[in-house]
């Protein structure tokens, strides 16, 4: 098992440990999940699922829970930042 695995994250080359998730690899990117209706930047609250701030597309499949999904090596992420 590799220890770093490569991803993107709004078109930026990320590296990320294995076993890592997605929201972790926003994070390291220095983006935000997404943008709320006031306009303010938004990320994982509770790193379970039920709270849903952490919403990205993730190879295309829109409002993925990002802190459910572990990275894979050529995802892509697209983030509303």
């Amino acid at each position: 098992m590799p220890s770093q695995v490569t991803l993107t994250v709004n078109g930026s080359t990320v590296e990320v440990p294995a076993g890592a998730t997605v929201a972790v690899a926003v994070a390291m990117a220095g983006q935000a999940c997404r943008i709320s209706t006031s306009g303010e930047p938004r990320g994982p609250l509770c790193g379970m699922g039920i709270c849903f701030e952490c919403r990205a597309t993730i190879n295309g499949n829109a409002h993925c829970r990002s802190c459910q999904i572990l990275c894979e090596p050529g995802m892509e992420v697209e983030t509303d930042e």
